[in-house]
């Protein structure tokens, strides 16, 4: 899930580039072949169908954005510091380029030559050093800045931004890709909802979840191509395909794999794949509680039927995944060995464990995205032929955040953006990380996150990276059983489509219309 919820050697940037600063094209390469071909054409309106529910609609950039709608309006409007890129992981966008000091700990970022706000007013430092500071100041803060206090950013000149981290943080340029979006300072929070923004879209009108955007003639970062987007909010992927099918839409994001099925026959819609988009794990409490021991958790990884999992669920658009987050990291450990199912030493590590059979516990979920349910329903049933016994919870979305996430035994969670192993360490597993779901504190662990965010040499890097992700595989509260496919639906006359994972998914501004 966006919104919630590389750099050296981790992204693929070469350390003397990050270390002197990166600059270089948004959208890097990041988009799908043009089916008509030609020269981008200007004008049109392009309809887009996304996910949400009416009670999740959020209008505030640095709120919770449970809505794939609202977060594809908010990232049209507002940039970022930085955006996801197909070469590398982490390109400019609000931000020209970043430097760092030699110890990793202080990072300087310069504003975009010619950035104003829709309004006309250029966007100055002390617009984002109050923008990141009151993003910042909401609860989930610290994991969306770890290691950045609200009084260690700084301006420093008109166009200049200071952050300065608790701890070495080569990582830091990728984590100002996903929120760190920029209103003017000193906004009004009764304003903060049609606030203007940088984007390349500017807010025409938002009504129940459903906007219209009009293309920002004076964006800094180009030229958009586009009239005007208008996005239409579905509460189901169904219901949104259907709509694509009749014609009602050119777009539909994020549609899922049962939708790609659908759509498979026609010859007039695209199915657009985005490979390791898409987290689903299981997630197992390892403070306290029934899964607290490390073999338990090992059995209940040796449950699971990867391969059915896979193409059961998500019907063939995905691949099987080994309990490591970050699979699209360009220095993700694939030689890890690969854990395959194993009724029987799952049967013996549980009879170790002394864990209580007898038991029916309760395995907790949403259905905020397609195929989570699914998951979970799957997963219990191979469960029970370890003698396992779990039940099925399904919890409206307000209500798992607020009692289940970051507290339940044993529940499904969901990551829409595929960030490098890095990225998720250091939001839901180092020791009182902000989102650390599963209660997780290794010292181990804890060692060699440091370890590698203090270390520029990129082959020290990489064992430290790869000694990291062992940890993790072997003895962390999440079962990763696969990674799903990022599946939208189009019409042949909508042309270069993003097709980079995540937060990836929603830079529509190349996207053009054949006639």
């Amino acid at each position: 899930m966006l919104g919630r919820r590389e750099l050296i050697g981790v992204g693929g940037v070469a350390t003397a580039v990050l270390l002197a600063g990166c600059t270089g094209d948004a959208n890097d390469g990041a988009t799908s072949p043009q089916p008509g071909g030609g020269e981008p054409q200007k004008g049109g309106i392009l309809r887009v169908g996304a996910l949400g529910r009416a009670s999740a609609v959020t209008r505030d950039p640095h709120g919770t954005q449970g809505n794939e709608s609202d977060y594809l309006i908010l990232a049209l409007v507002h940039d970022t510091l930085t955006v996801p890129g197909a070469i590398h992981n982490t390109v400019p966008r609000l931000a020209s380029d970043w430097t760092s000091s030699e110890d990793l700990r202080t990072w300087h970022f310069t504003i975009s030559e010619g950035a104003t706000f829709h309004d006309g007013t250029p966007v100055t430092a002390e617009d984002v050093v109050w923008s990141l500071r009151r993003l910042r100041d909401t609860p989930a803060g610290a994991a969306r800045l770890p290691g950045i206090t609200r009084e260690n950013i700084t301006a420093d000149g008109e166009r200049t931004v200071v952050l300065v981290s608790d701890y070495p943080n080569a990582e830091l340029p990728l984590l100002t890709r996903l929120t760190t979006f920029v209103l003017r300072k000193d906004t009004p929070e009764d304003q903060i909802a049609s606030a203007p923004g940088t984007g390349p879209f500017r807010l025409d009108w938002f009504r129940d979840g459903n906007a219209r955007l009009l293309r920002n003639d004076d964006w800094y970062g180009g030229e958009v191509h586009l009239d005007s987007i208008e996005v239409t909010m579905f509460e189901t992927a169904q219901a949104m395909t259907n709509a694509l099918l009749a014609g009602q839409i050119d777009l539909a994001s994020n549609a899922g794999a049962v939708a790609a099925r659908t759509a498979e026959a026609r010859q007039d819609i695209r199915v657009i794949r985005r490979p390791d988009d898409m987290a689903m794990p299981v997630v197992m409490r390892t403070a306290d509680g029934p899964f607290a021991d490390p073999r338990v958790r090992e059995a209940l990884k040796l449950v699971v039927d990867r391969e059915a999992m896979v193409e059961q669920v998500l019907s063939g658009y995905g691949s099987v995944a080994n309990d490591v987050l970050g699979t699209a990291d360009p220095n993700y450990a694939a030689d890890i060995r690969q854990r395959t199912r194993d009724l029987e030493r799952a049967g013996e590590l549980l009879a170790e464990s002394g864990f209580d059979l007898s038991r029916t516990y309760q395995l907790v979920t949403t259905e905020d995205i397609a195929g989570l349910a699914e998951a979970a329903t799957l997963f219990v049933n191979q469960a029970r032929e370890a003698d396992i016994r779990i039940e099925v919870v399904t919890q409206e979305s307000g209500a798992f955040y607020e009692s289940t996430w970051l507290q339940g035994d044993l529940y499904m969670t969901y990551w829409g953006t595929n960030d490098s192993v890095l990225f998720y360490a250091s939001k839901t597993m180092i020791t009182g990380s902000g989102q650390n779901e599963s209660g997780w504190s290794d010292e181990e662990f804890d060692a060699a996150y440091y370890r590698v965010m203090d270390t520029a040499d990129e082959a020290e890097r990489a064992t430290a990276l790869r000694d990291l992700q062992e940890i993790e595989h072997e003895r962390s509260g999440y079962l990763l059983w696969g990674m799903a496919d990022g599946i939208d639906l189009a019409t042949d006359k909508v042309n270069a489509l993003p097709e980079l994972p995540g937060y990836g998914r929603v830079q529509l501004e190349g996207v053009w219309l054949s006639r």
